[in-house]
Formats: structure tokens, C-alpha cells, sequence
């Protein structure tokens, strides 16, 4: 029986080279395939791999390899399952549009989700970017200007043009972009307003998955703090980054041992037990503002309040002197 048999495919495509552009620079070469070829079976994907039938600037590579912006992939010749090559579903589109906060000739920001990541990868067919893009138009180019945590909600800005979207890459290598964010943290934040200036080191591990690191080797990067309300369960704190480092604020807090409600990843699981408990359902961090140059001399400024759920979770957990400390204690000497 041949493949095509096996997997009820409908369609070959050919071989076929590719140019990595900006949206999916620092994707594993694995999760771009699993999303670019959706419709095929993981296991083939693999098995491309181990063959060396994929290869990036012409060599081959490991299913760990990051891909840089300009990289060239050449993918072979594979069947496609349109079956499982579904679009994004009506349903994730609606919810985006609707949280549609400015739109213009070359722009698009939303206020997206928490629990939506902003591209598809590590086994998710899509992201704000595929579903944004299915909705065609002026919004199939759509280029992601920067990126949010899968968990994080807030402002997100993407571009209509390349032109834009060089212009706004720039402002970011050149630090010409300010973003505020506010975020819960466990426990009393007693250090009034501060500069966490701390090197961060991106480590890999056995799964593929990245985890930050505080490292005296590791990359400069400059978190800029300033509470908003103070208390013993929890503290409500706005972060300025000045540089940004994958996972940056989550890691810099965690160093302070004050990790952000809810972080599974960074968190100290007991803690975040009791937030769970008293209602909280995701990580407590959100994008509230960002402001740029557009490269025409006009500031511009684009802002999403606290989600309604989070803000009644911060009146709830503030309202009280403490959550069970004990746990907290423990996991600051630890």
C-alpha cells in the first residue's frame, strides 16, 4: 500500500525551498515543519530529519536547530493530509477581531489572550499570526512586530507592510521602543522602585523546551520596576524591560523572589497553588502599553486596560493582609 494509501492523502506537494522571514526566526526546525507541512504525520517529519532530506542553507540539521530571519530550508517532497490541514477555526478569528484596538494602512494592534500563543509551533497548528492571516485581505501578509508569551495578554502589535515591518524591527534593535507591563507577584515587594540589571542565559532542555536563566555569562538585560500596591500575600508592580530577552520580566522577578502569579514555568508550585485557590486561572502578566517611533516622526502610543478577571482578582487578593504565608517563607530561604 503506498503512503499516500496509508495516510489518505490528497495531495504531493514538491520540493521546494523556503526563506525564513523575521515572523519565524528562532523557531526549532521542527516546529516550523510541524506547522508548515500541517497534514503530516509527526513521525515523517522526524524521519525527514534523520535523512537529512531537510536542509537549511544547504546542511543538515538537527530537529533542535534554530532557524535565523534569511535562512534558506529546503523541504522535500511530501503528501499532505488536507484532512488535518485544517485553517484556524471561525470561532479564534471572531475573538481576535474583536480585540481589534487600532488599525490603519500599515498597522494592526490587538489585545490578545492569554493562552493564545502569537504563532503556531511546538505541536500547536496556529497562533494569533495563522488566524489573524486566514482572514486574507490586507491581513494575509500580516508580520509580527514582536512577540508575547503564549500566556501573556496584552498589546500586540503587527505590520500590514514590510516596509513597516523593517521600520519597526529597527526601532527595536536600536531600543527607540517603550513597553510597560504590569504583572502580581507573590509575596511583599519591599525593594521600592528599582533596576533588576541581571545577564540572562537561554538554556535548552532534553524536551526542546527553552529555559532563562540568570547567568553571569548570558545576555545583558534590564528590568525596570515600580510597585503600584504593596501587600503581605501579594504585590501589584509595573515593569519597564530595556532590553528583550526571551521570558525576561518572569525570570527577573523570580531572581528577586517575587515570581508572578501563576507561573507555572518559573513559579514555585505551592505558591501558586493558594493564587489558584483564590481564583486565578493564568499568569499575572499583561502587556498594558507600548510606544514607537513610526519612522515618519510620529509617536505612537497604543495601550490595552487589565483584563476585567484580573482586575477583580487584584481588589480580591489585596483586600486581605496575607495568603498562607508559611509556604511563602520557605520558598524565598530556599
Amino acid at each position: 500500500m503506498s503512503e499516500k494509501e496509508n495516510t489518505g492523502s490528497t495531495e504531493v506537494s514538491k520540493a521546494r525551498f523556503v526563506i525564513v522571514d523575521a515572523d519565524d526566526a528562532e523557531q526549532r526546525i521542527d516546529n516550523y515543519l510541524l506547522r508548515v507541512l500541517n497534514g503530516v504525520p509527526k513521525s515523517r517529519i522526524y524521519k525527514m530529519l534523520r535523512k537529512g532530506e531537510v536542509r537549511v542553507n544547504k546542511g543538515r540539521v538537527k530537529p533542535t536547530t534554530r532557524l535565523a530571519a534569511g535562512d534558506s530550508v529546503r523541504i522535500p517532497p511530501v503528501y499532505i493530509d488536507e484532512r488535518a490541514a485544517a485553517a484556524p477555526p471561525a470561532s479564534a478569528l471572531a475573538t481576535l477581531k474583536a480585540r481589534v484596538l487600532f488599525e490603519d494602512k500599515s498597522l494592526l494592534v490587538i489585545n490578545k489572550p492569554s493562552g493564545m500563543a502569537v504563532h503556531g509551533g511546538s505541536g500547536l497548528s496556529f497562533g494569533v499570526i495563522e488566524t489573524l492571516r486566514s482572514a486574507g485581505g490586507d491581513w494575509a501578509g500580516l508580520g509580527l512586530a514582536h512577540r508575547l508569551d503564549r500566556e501573556t495578554s496584552g498589546v500586540l502589535v503587527l505590520s500590514k507592510k514590510r516596509s513597516a515591518l523593517r521600520a519597526l524591527h529597527a526601532a527595536f534593535r536600536e531600543d527607540r521602543v517603550s513597553k510597560v507591563y504590569q504583572a502580581l507577584v507573590a509575596g511583599n515587594w519591599q525593594q521600592g522602585a528599582m533596576t533588576i540589571d541581571a545577564p540572562l542565559a537561554v538554556n535548552e532542555r532534553r524536551s526542546g523546551e527553552r529555559h532563562v536563566s540568570v547567568a553571569a555569562d548570558g545576555k545583558p538585560s534590564i528590568t525596570r520596576v515600580s510597585p503600584i500596591e504593596v501587600r503581605k500575600a501579594a504585590s501589584l508592580l509595573t515593569l519597564r524591560p530595556e532590553s528583550g530577552r526571551t521570558h525576561q520580566i518572569r525570570v527577573h522577578l523570580q531572581h528577586m523572589g517575587h515570581p508572578i502569579a501563576g507561573d507555572s514555568r518559573y513559579g514555585d508550585p505551592a505558591v501558586n497553588a493558594e493564587f489558584r485557590a483564590d481564583g486565578l486561572k493564568r499568569l499575572f502578566l499583561h502587556a498594558q502599553s507600548i510606544a514607537f517611533d513610526d519612522g515618519n516622526g510620529q509617536e505612537q502610543l497604543f495601550s490595552a486596560p487589565l483584563p476585567e478577571r484580573l482586575q477583580e482578582y487584584v481588589v480580591k487578593i489585596l483586600a486581605r493582609p496575607s495568603v498562607n504565608t508559611t509556604r511563602r517563607r520557605k520558598y524565598l530561604k530556599s
